[in-house]
């Protein structure tokens, strides 16, 4: 029987809401025997939500799901792991100070008289071990070995429990690329068995190599599912981000109703040949007084890891970071606000508002030393400085006493921007600002930090739209695994030139010239 022939799992018009807000709109997914399935999609694409429901970790709204062609509904990830179906996920979850063999059957350990027998549990390890031809010790403590081999000893429990769906969640995070070779290894041995495997990677090399077909969800929906040989990069970069190569139309944001140039200007920022971990593999960035240059990429491929490596919030394992010209060593994040940078994160609930303080402590908690004199804060400074910058960026409250998490998201997001315009900043790292949004407050946001640019400040910006990065940057840097692949500027600068570098890479832009002759 061909084994990629049969369906092993089949999920139908899946819907999901989290406090009334949905996660997933009605999604489809079939996943067959020996079949290697990648799902992808960028951030809040619905593929974490639909993982946790195939494994029971939540329970649907509605929908059908079909297991070996049995209707069922988990309750928790025990019943799923229970019929076989078991996720690995990216943040590796072993006993450090437990043997792989007691990790591998941790709370299924086989016992003889009422005692745990350990030969015959290291016999069973040994066995499966070998199976996914691993050369792994059963006996040794799982804090021994190095991250590759943890993952393999994650997949070797899974493989415990009788998987016959495998869900492998951002696997190569952190390996290197012998590692990887060596879990394609045994993701290959266990297709030929007939287990299927549910994919999610952010790294196209890997989805090329090993996957047979894919399925991409964006905003909670399935875009589309089809076999990865009939798919190319640029199409499934332009179906994850919902654009399309040639829709370019100006005037879609609020930056195009201002022109911005900083040619001729003084070299604000200068980060050079950024290295950390396996995810930063030699980006360089360079900012001008007045300019607004765009960060692209998609999810994984370094974009907000460079804004806070450059803010200190990553240590770098090498390269260096100039502002004005002058070598900084930024440990940490106070540094780099001392040097005259600020700092938006993408999630600002998380990295950004206190939600039970009001505007003003939000507002003025980076300028408060300047604001405190002995030990105590001076109200009436505090309380000018609130009112001058409400009225500059236009927060609109009941007053600076309402607390920040009741007012909506562009005005929270103007709040922080104020925190940072109270100090002496001259270079802006925003990471996604006007993600989360509605339309009128975009507007309002890009306007406003055009308007910062014009007055001298230089902004890096991150954006996962398109549109936003050409008409509001003078250049677009895009970087692809870890690395700048592409700089455009003037009329290079587009839509299908930034799709074209995010999906083929370094040669991009060699390829777009070469098509132009």
């Amino acid at each position: 029987m061909n084994q990629g022939t049969r369906t092993v799992l089949h999920m139908t018009d899946i819907k999901k809401s989290f406090s009334g807000v949905p996660a997933l709109w009605g999604v489809d997914f079939e996943l067959k025997a020996g079949e290697i399935h990648a799902l992808v999609g960028e951030n809040g694409a619905g593929k974490s939500t639909l993982i946790k429901i195939m494994t029971g970790a939540y329970r649907r709204d509605s929908g059908v799901i079909d297991y070996e062609n049995n209707s069922v509904a988990f309750q928790n990830p025990t019943e799923a792991q229970a019929v076989g179906i078991v996720a690995v996920y990216q943040e590796i979850q072993l006993v450090g100070f437990r043997t792989v063999a007691e990790n591998i059957f941790l709370g299924r350990e086989p016992h003889r008289f009422g005692i745990v027998d350990r030969q015959c549990m290291n016999a069973l390890a040994t066995e499966i071990l070998e199976r996914l031809g691993l050369d792994i010790d059963p006996r040794s403590l799982v804090s021994s070995l190095n991250i590759a081999h943890r993952q393999m000893v994650a997949i070797a429990r899974a493989i415990s429990f009788g998987a016959r769906v495998l869900i492998l969640d951002e696997p190569t995070s952190s390996l290197t690329e012998t590692e990887v070779a060596v879990l394609f290894n045994v993701m290959r041995r266990l297709k030929l068995e007939g287990t299927a495997i549910v994919y999610v990677s952010h790294r196209f090399e890997e989805l090329y190599a090993v996957c047979d077909h894919v399925t991409v969800l964006r905003d909670g929906r399935n875009i589309v599912t089809q076999p990865l040989t009939t798919l190319n990069r640029l199409d499934l970069v332009c179906y994850m981000l919902g654009r399309q190569p040639d829709e370019v139309s100006k005037g879609v944001t609020a930056f195009a109703e201002r022109s911005q140039n900083a040619a001729g200007q003084p070299v604000l920022l200068q980060a050079e040949a950024l290295k950390y971990q396996n995810r930063l593999a030699g980006v360089s960035i360079e900012v001008r007084h007045g300019e607004i240059v765009g960060l692209a990429g998609l999810l994984g491929s370094g974009r907000s890891e460079t804004a806070r490596a450059v803010f200190g919030a990553e240590p770098l394992d090498a390269g260096t970071v100039k502002l004005e010209g002058s070598l900084l060593k930024v440990h940490s994040p106070h540094d780099a606000i001392n040097a005259g940078m600020a700092f938006l994160s993408e999630d600002r609930k998380a990295d950004g508002i206190i939600p039970e303080l009001s505007v003003r402590e939000n507002l003025t908690l980076a300028a408060l030393p300047s604001l405190t004199r002995w030990g105590i804060v001076s109200k009436k400074r505090q309380g000018e400085l609130v009112n001058r910058f409400m009225q500059r960026l236009g927060i609109k409250a009941a007053s600076a006493e309402q607390k920040i998490h009741e007012l909506s998201g562009g005005n929270q997001q103007k709040v922080l921007l104020a925190r940072w315009l109270c100090k002496n900043t001259k270079l802006l790292l925003l990471d996604e600002p006007t993600r989360g949004i509605d339309v009128g407050a975009k507007s309002e946001i890009q306007r406003l930090i055009a308007e910062l640019a014009e007055q001298g400040l230089g902004v890096l910006m991150i954006s996962s739209e398109v549109e936003e990065l050409v008409e509001g940057s003078q250049r677009v840097v895009v970087l692809r695994d870890g690395q700048s692949v592409a700089e455009l500027s003037g009329e290079q600068k587009n839509i299908k030139a930034i799709l074209h570098a995010m999906a083929e890479g370094a040669d991009a832009k060699e390829e777009q010239d070469a098509n132009e002759y």
